[in-house]
């Protein structure tokens, strides 16, 4: 059938229209009161408002639709279908930040605490999303160090022989050790934790109190001192938390600067009247910007996804008329509808607004103008402050804090020949070449099975985990802290095998990530399943790339050092009666086998035993220009 036929074909029903080019790739995921009406539409060249859209009528091949029964199903319908196969034409939410929650792992006989960034339906309860985002690490950590109760990846379906570090250092009770803690213990710890983490501090703190003065009548006053601390810890915190349950009169301001094709969002969340936190958003590929398309999109990405919304959200004008209604606003596409949808998720009124007058609209200002002091530090100055790039990664990969110390992990080889391992250290914003390192590969983490002949080995995963162990081991002996950041070169393979490492030395909530060489992802280990991919004028990613490329530099020239070392060393001792030792002295004395050619039989003499430079001096010159 022809594609005019189909559309004719259409029905008039709402619904969510896809279009696609002639390799089935979907281009583009619209919504339409009436499907045939609005699908029309894009046919009609007086109706192409922009270059934009005759580019992609005349990609169109083919076209899909999905009829729902109303335009609120066809909003969130077509937002779902937009996030899932980011067709190249619509506009792409591009977050440099997102929110985090606490996952309680409800459905496990031993519960566990996490920082996460996705929600799945897995049986656990979450919490959140908390502002600032370091809200959450530091509930986690207080977690830890208070109720006892882990954030680990360990296997606690089953008994193990010993416990991780963090028991040791009274981080975690320990249920993954037989008889270091009882059921009933853990299950208490675990529900004060989820009174914590469900906001009932009332209920927490009774239990807390009676706990306390019962130990305080039994003459356990340190025990009864870590309640009391306990309670003035929550109390503190109970003032500065901003979760889902907030109330009053929350606002989000959202504006942007764009110079196309080169767009910045600044989003600031105000919460009982403070700014608690701010998200930023680029583009760099809107060659057609059209604020009354970019903000409707922008908003259904934001929004119609959240778990918690604020009463209101103040945008820029994007309509070329005001409005008699004082409140002021904007008539852009889905304004009243998008609205209404989420007034029912919220359950409280949501209204969209554009403040023109008075402290609100002064505030959308400010927004403003830190929008376009974002797209300045993006776009156009190179080098930003080492704080804020911090801060970017640590934002970016979900750390618990902007890193300090990065070590990262390179493997070279030619075709397993003389396999080296680099690592580098970044450092305070700067590279520290005072503590690279170098590891020879010896072949003791080959797993079973795999390639080893005469030191040569021929598995990069067992080269990653080698290097990983070595070094992770000599910090554990020598009491040193771990980084903040291990940076892999490579990819899931490679990260699993530094992880594997790190799992045989017990070292847990380590953060650590890997850069695929040729896409330029980013992947963190227990979220792999969330690729991180960064824009090209990310100073993220600018980093990630200087750290990968100093590591990958680093150990091809060590590489290529062992390589020549060898072939200098077998071209002499290749020589009868002239072994390593010998060998070694007249390099260290000449610095290569060309050097020693140009030597005359006394010259060597001098060097060596007569016999033995004779030896050398025929050995070299029978061997011709092979090995210099």
């Amino acid at each position: 059938m022809e594609l005019r036929e189909k559309v004719d074909g259409l029905p008039t029903e709402p619904g969510v229209y896809l279009f696609k080019d002639a390799a089935e790739t979907i281009l583009y995921v619209g919504k339409a009161r009436s499907l045939r009406s609005r699908v029309k539409s894009y046919f009609l060249e007086s109706h192409w408002v922009d270059a934009k859209t005759g580019s992609l009528v005349r990609e169109i091949a083919d076209l899909d639709y999905i009829v729902v029964d109303n335009e609120k199903e066809a909003l969130a319908l077509e937002n779902n279908l937009i996030k899932r196969h980011k067709p190249k034409f619509n506009i792409l939410l591009r977050d440099d930040k997102t929110y985090p929650y606490i996952r309680y792992t409800a459905f496990e006989k031993y519960p566990r605490v996490y920082v996460t960034r996705r929600l799945n339906k897995d049986g656990s309860i979450y919490f959140g999303p908390y502002f600032p985002a370091r809200l959450a690490y530091s509930l986690v950590h207080l977690i830890h160090k208070h109720f006892l109760v882990p954030s680990c990846t360990v296997d606690l379906t089953r008994h193990h022989p010993r416990p991780c570090l963090q028991y040791y250092i009274h981080r975690c009770l320990g249920p993954c050790v037989e008889a270091l803690v009882t059921d009933e213990r853990y299950a208490e710890a675990a529900r004060d934790v989820r009174l914590l983490l469900e906001g009932r501090r009332s209920d927490l703190s009774r239990s807390l109190e009676e706990r306390m003065q019962r130990a305080s009548e039994e003459q356990r006053y340190e025990e009864a001192g870590g309640y009391r601390d306990l309670l003035r810890t929550l109390a503190e915190m109970e003032e500065r938390q901003k979760i889902a349950a907030a109330s009053g009169d929350d606002t989000d301001v959202l504006a942007w600067y764009a110079e196309p094709p080169q767009v910045a969002v600044n989003l600031f969340h105000l919460r009982g009247g403070r700014v608690v936190d701010r998200r930023d958003f680029y583009w760099e590929d809107l060659d057609e910007f059209d604020p009354a398309e970019f903000l409707p999109s922008l908003l259904k990405q934001l929004y119609l996804d959240a778990a918690y919304l604020p009463r209101y959200i103040h945008t820029p004008r994007v309509s070329g008329f005001v409005l008699a209604n004082p409140e002021l606003k904007d008539d852009f596409d889905d304004r009243a509808l998008l609205e209404e949808v989420l007034t029912e998720a919220a359950g409280h009124r949501v209204e969209i607004l554009n403040p023109q007058r008075g402290q609100k609209h002064a505030f959308l200002e400010l927004v403003e103008n830190n929008a376009k002091h974002s797209f300045t530090q993006r776009f156009r100055v190179l080098r930003p402050s080492s704080k804020t790039i911090a801060d970017a990664l640590e934002s970016a990969l979900s750390l618990p804090e902007p890193p300090k110390r990065i070590e990262s992990f390179d493997i070279s080889h030619i075709q397993g020949s003389d396999t080296v391992a680099s690592m580098v250290v970044w450092e305070d914003g700067k590279m520290k070449k005072s503590a690279y390192r170098k590891f020879i590969i010896r072949g003791e983490a080959m797993p079973e099975g795999s390639e080893k002949s005469l030191g040569i080995l021929r598995d990069d995963f067992a080269s990653m985990r080698e290097a990983v162990e070595r070094r992770y081991r000599r910090l554990q002996e020598e009491s040193k802290p771990m980084p903040s950041l291990i940076l892999i070169d490579g990819g899931i393979g490679q990260l699993h095998a530094a992880a594997a490492a790190l799992d045989e030395l017990e070292i847990i909530n380590q953060p650590m990530a890997s850069i695929a060489k040729k896409e330029e992802i980013l992947y963190v280990l227990g979220r792999e399943d969330e690729p991180v991919v960064l824009e090209r004028h990310s100073p993220v990613l600018h980093l990630i790339q200087q750290i990968r490329d100093e590591t990958h530099r680093f150990a091809v020239t060590f590489h290529r050092q062992r390589r020549s070392s060898r072939r200098l060393r077998t071209a002499l001792t290749e020589i009868p009666g002239i072994g390593d030792r010998t060998a070694q002295k007249l390099l260290r004395r000449f610095g290569s086998v060309t050097r020693l050619r140009q030597l005359t039989l006394d010259e060597l003499a001098a060097e060596l035993p007569r016999a033995q430079a004779q030896r050398v001096f025929d050995g070299l010159r029978q061997g011709g220009n092979g090995g210099g």
